[in-house]
């Protein structure tokens, strides 16, 4: 018998961090879409979480450039001097605060961020709070790094947004971290300065709760949103705060992999440690273009951005012209997130019971050959994801199933 026969046999035994994490259902979501559009069904796709748009032609222009000039060994561990330093003026500029060099970090993507934070400050128990709907990645994050999700819920009625009161009942002594997203993934749910003031209050009130603040889509708004961040509304909780960006929503560069945060030294320099034995430093490449990114004209960002609220606009309108469905217009990011309360307890033509909202994504999916993301995978039921960050002819066949699917079920 070989040895490989015997492994077989004996069967692989997966860590127990990782025991109740499986593959995230936006993927999955995306990957049966995908196989029926290889079987050659019309399916549209909208769950992607990126931009439609092209990274910049400065940016790509910069990435050729350090390319040609040899940028392409190891960097240092957490930033070259020329990104951290572009960061240090960004977050000046846009947001207010003072970071130095050594209180900057950044990673491959805003994703190891999160992770570097957490494995580097949860021992096993320590809670994060979590409030919902959440991208889905958070809590799995934080589990495998040996913490407990504390996962509040805060629906439509509260504009998806934690209040004070549910901060306060929530924090306990084992509280390690609140993380709070602005605007969200996936609501599009934005606290503008006065939606964070109480919250802040709440953490002066508790010293040894830290926060963690991902801003990712500050430059996604709509309607002259005032975006703001929690330590340039309260400075005297910066020694508690890790301020998480980067260039991959408002630069369209999710493929570039660049992340960055902003937070107290000792605390960067715990997460360099992490780093340091998980991938060391990021591309060097996308650290150039990145800097471009940041140092780089600005103005197409508005453009964007109105190009978004205007695909907003026909989601939420046409959306909340169905039966059954009810959308509130999100302040940011490019998703609305839809209740479909109304449409559970009927029947679809087959005669299947929608008894919950994965059951209606399922229905779209497989009738209307719409692909969407249920609530449930973002922690909030009974909902539904649209990214709209795709064309305006998509989203309006998109919303033409949508509504002939809802007209379909029956009582």
């Amino acid at each position: 018998m070989t040895i490989s026969t015997k492994i077989e046999e004996a069967g692989f035994k997966p860590a127990s961090r990782i025991a109740s994490i499986g593959v995230s259902k936006i993927l999955q979501v995306g990957a049966r879409a995908a196989a029926m559009k290889r079987d050659g069904l019309p399916v549209i796709v909208l769950g992607a979480g990126e931009p439609d748009f092209d990274t910049p032609e400065n940016v790509k222009e910069a990435a050729k450039a350090a390319i040609d000039a040899g940028e392409t060994k190891y960097t240092a561990l957490d930033g070259t001097p020329a990104l951290k330093k572009a960061i240090v003026e960004k977050f000046r500029r846009e947001n207010g605060i003072d970071y130095d060099i050594d209180e900057v970090t950044v990673a491959t993507g805003a994703k190891q961020i999160l992770f570097n934070a957490f494995m580097a400050t949860l021992d096993p128990g320590d809670e994060v709070i979590i409030p919902t709907p959440y991208w889905t990645s958070y809590s799995d994050i934080v589990e495998i790094c040996g913490g407990v999700s504390v996962l509040i819920p805060c629906d439509a009625k509260a504009n998806f947004r934690l209040q004070a009161e549910q901060l306060e009942t929530a924090i306990t002594s084992k509280t390690r971290w609140i993380l709070l997203n602005s605007p969200s993934n996936p609501s599009g749910a934005a606290y503008s300065a006065e939606d964070y003031r109480p919250l802040l209050d709440v953490l002066i009130r508790h010293p040894h709760v830290w926060l963690m603040v991902d801003d990712m889509y500050e430059h996604i708004v709509y309607d002259d949103f005032a975006v703001a961040t929690p330590v340039a509304i309260e400075p005297r909780l910066k020694n508690r705060t890790l301020t998480i960006n980067g260039v991959s929503k408002a630069y369209a560069m999710t493929g570039w992999r660049i992340g960055y945060a902003g937070g107290p030294k000792a605390l960067i320099k715990a997460m360099a440690v992490i780093q340091s034995q998980a991938t060391s430093c990021p591309c060097s490449v996308s650290q150039a273009a990145a800097v471009e990114a940041l140092n780089g004209p600005q103005k197409f960002l508005k453009e964007r951005q109105e190009s978004f609220r205007r695909r907003r606009d026909l989601v939420v309108e046409r959306l909340n012209d169905i039966d059954g469905l009810d959308c509130r217009t999100p302040e940011g990011a490019f998703y609305t997130f839809s209740s479909c309360a109304g449409v559970l307890g009927k029947l679809t033509p087959k005669g299947r019971k929608i008894e919950a909202d994965h059951d209606f994504t399922d229905y779209l999916l497989e009738e209307a050959h719409v692909a969407v993301v249920p609530g449930s995978a973002f922690g909030l039921s009974p909902y539904f994801r649209i990214s709209y960050a795709t064309s305006q002819a998509e989203l309006m066949e998109a919303l033409n199933r949508i509504k002939h699917a809802c007209s379909a079920l029956r009582n």
